[in-house]
């Protein structure tokens, strides 16, 4: 219902001419409608709040029962502008307008103080507002919890722990995802074709997913665990909506890495896994626009047997000349283990992951009389050997932490070194135990044959014989991982 507000006092009538037939007319006119309930104070000061019919207008307003009023001027609700600026905000706090029909008041002095004063205490409160949640919102993130659904892919969102919490399906999806870039070299857009002919769904329930989409996911360092709040600045971005140009829009931009706040939640992805597809991303443009200035067979699936490393190829100079090898060396900026420098040539390691390989291609019924116990014992060797370097890891840190309690002559700054060092090879063997331990008890005969020789059929179809990009695929289609046990022995991983 529409409010019609007037008021005089017998003061204003006798002095001033003021007229309530007037104001009520003026009112009626600009609201244009007959569902009209009117409020009247006849010879009332506005000196003072209590009047009937305003006393009842504001009851009706809290009661929900007024949508919008309409007023002569601001003056009519009260002379003392404290007081009309209090019963404006009032009505507006409950979400009804309220309209002023004296155009000539805006102008006046007292007009123009008041829609100063009511702009100014507007701005004052949204202000606090916004400073209350911002601060609740960094509360709440400081104490760990997630601040808001963000609806992550590969995630559902507790909300009464406020954390993300995995979604096997889309988790499992992220990991496909990251698997066919780093380790099967596939094009995102060949990723997002694949994902829509499977009837994948996206986040938002969509049937067709986009190289963009897929290039997020592959950027979103909080699938390795590592997740940020307080990160991006939005401020005065909400004005954008109201801004048809854009030169005047305000980007979202980011905060000082110092204010960021770290949040643990479930990991995905391995952070090596991650860093590797950052890496191939840098270097997409060239990639998939052109073919490879070195090519190599096994890139992405190689892991040093002794250090856990993963191994890349590169190419090195002996003696002048050219040569080709894989190694574990890790000698880039920030490298936190810099390998056990194994190297091994790379036609060498190739041609026999290939031998290997070839007898499955052809037949790959072999694959379930291949004896699968093969895999699970050399993963068996793997851990237990692990566990070794882990014993002989903490070994040592309790023999560097008795040096250091008992002995004032041994360099101090050294033994920090050591003991962080051997720290650091625990705990990524650590790691690791994990790794081969979830391998070990993953089961291993659920493969659909069919599948399998549908995809090495296609894959030899394609050429007259096996070059190097095919043979470089049919790797992928049935090894998991080589694991490289120094330079005479590999153990290769079957899926």
């Amino acid at each position: 219902m529409i409010a019609l507000y007037g008021r005089v006092s017998t003061e204003e009538q006798a002095t001033k001419g003021y007229s309530l037939r007037n104001q009520i007319e003026e009112c009626r006119r600009k609201a244009n409608t007959k569902e009209i309930v009117e409020y009247v104070d006849d010879g009332y000061s506005g000196e003072f709040l209590e009047r009937p019919a305003l006393t009842k207008l504001r009851e009706d307003v809290k009661g929900n029962r007024i949508t919008k009023v309409y007023c002569y001027d601001p003056d009519r609700l009260s002379r003392k502008l404290m007081n009309a600026l209090i019963i404006d905000d009032e009505f507006r706090s409950k979400g009804v307008d309220i309209i002023y029909i004296n155009g000539e008041y805006a102008d006046s002095p007292e007009g123009k103080l008041f829609y100063s004063l009511r702009g100014a205490i507007s701005e004052f409160e949204k202000a606090k507002i916004t400073e209350r949640m911002s601060s609740g919102r960094k509360r709440k993130a400081q104490e760990g919890k997630i601040v808001k659904n963000h609806k992550m892919y590969g995630y559902d969102y507790d909300k009464e722990k406020a954390m993300y919490v995995v979604n096997e399906h889309e988790a499992s999806v992220v990991k496909m995802i990251f698997h066919k870039f780093v380790v099967e070299q596939i094009g995102m857009n060949s990723i997002a074709k694949e994902l829509t002919a499977k009837g994948v769904k996206t986040k938002t329930g969509k049937d067709v997913w986009h190289r963009q989409v897929v290039r997020q996911i592959l950027m979103n360092e909080s699938y390795t665990g590592d997740y940020y709040q307080n990160k991006w600045n939005t401020e005065g971005m909400i004005r954008n909506k109201y801004t048809d140009n854009p030169d005047n829009k305000i980007k979202m931009r980011h905060r000082d890495k110092s204010e960021w706040i770290p949040i643990n939640i479930p990991q995905i992805i391995e952070r090596t896994q991650y860093e590797e597809a950052a890496e191939l991303l840098k270097q997409s443009r060239r990639r998939y626009a052109k073919a490879a200035v070195n090519q190599y067979l096994l890139s992405g699936l190689l892991r040093c047997g002794t250090c856990g490393n993963t191994m890349v190829g590169t190419k090195t100079t002996w003696w002048g000349k050219p040569h080709f090898i894989y190694t574990d060396r890790k000698s880039h900026a920030g490298a936190k283990h810099p390998g056990c420098v194994l190297d091994i040539k790379m036609e060498k390691l190739d041609e026999e992951v290939w031998k290997d390989v070839e007898q499955f291609v052809y037949n790959p019924e072999l694959l379930f009389k291949y004896d699968n116990t093969k895999d699970v014992s050399m993963e068996l060797k793997q851990a237990e050997k692990l566990k070794e370097d882990i014993k002989k890891a903490e070994k040592g840190r309790k023999k560097l932490y008795s040096l250091f309690a008992i002995s004032d002559d041994l360099d101090e700054e050294e033994l920090k070194k050591e003991i962080v060092e051997l720290q650091d090879k625990q705990r990524k063997a650590e790691e690791r135990l994990m790794e081969v331990e979830k391998e070990i008890n993953k089961n291993k005969n659920d493969r659909d044959i069919d599948s399998i020789k549908e995809t090495i059929n296609e894959l030899i179809s394609k050429e007259d014989r096996i070059t190097f990009d095919v043979k470089k695929s049919l790797i992928r289609v049935l090894v998991k991982e080589v694991i490289v046990e120094g330079k005479e022995k590999i153990n290769i991983n079957y899926f």
